[in-house]
């Protein structure tokens, strides 16, 4: 059984806006940016593109709903590799390396390797087979020459 538990909701309420503001306060509160000016800011930047993700995912939860979950989950992953490489290219060291290492290791954590799922295949609802996917063509016949 694959180890699946987190939803839409959980992702959006639990992880998306109270993480985003926890990672917003925090380089403040671990006086980060003493290795680099650049790491206490490009963490304020990363982190508030984090916290508008959720507002513009067309869910539930979004706001503005342009942007499809799928494509949300792959900016949460994008800004991961921004922090990974951020920690080397501006030569992060101390209490700012660890800081971009971690947020990384936990943003791809919980979009990679917990992937979500939706509510219906939380209840085992989701129960189609791949034949009941395909579009029935048969009204059509005839109608298209």
């Amino acid at each position: 059984m694959p180890f699946r538990f987190i939803t839409n909701s959980i992702h959006t309420f639990l992880i998306d806006y109270p993480v985003a503001i926890v990672l917003m306060v925090a380089p403040f509160l671990l006086k980060l940016g003493k290795s680099s000016p650049v790491a206490l800011w490009l963490s304020m930047v990363t982190r508030a593109t984090a916290l508008l993700l959720p507002a513009l995912t067309d869910d539930p939860t979004g706001l503005v709903r342009v942007i499809r979950y799928w494509l949300h989950l792959w900016a949460d992953r994008a800004l991961a590799v921004v922090s990974i490489s951020a920690s080397s290219a501006f030569h992060f060291t101390g209490p700012d390396a660890w800081w971009y290492w971690g947020v990384a290791a936990a943003v791809l954590l919980t979009t990679s390797v917990l992937p979500e799922v939706s509510a219906a295949q939380r209840a085992n609802l989701d129960t189609r087979t791949a034949s009941e996917d395909r579009f029935d063509f048969s009204a059509w016949k005839g109608a298209i020459p």
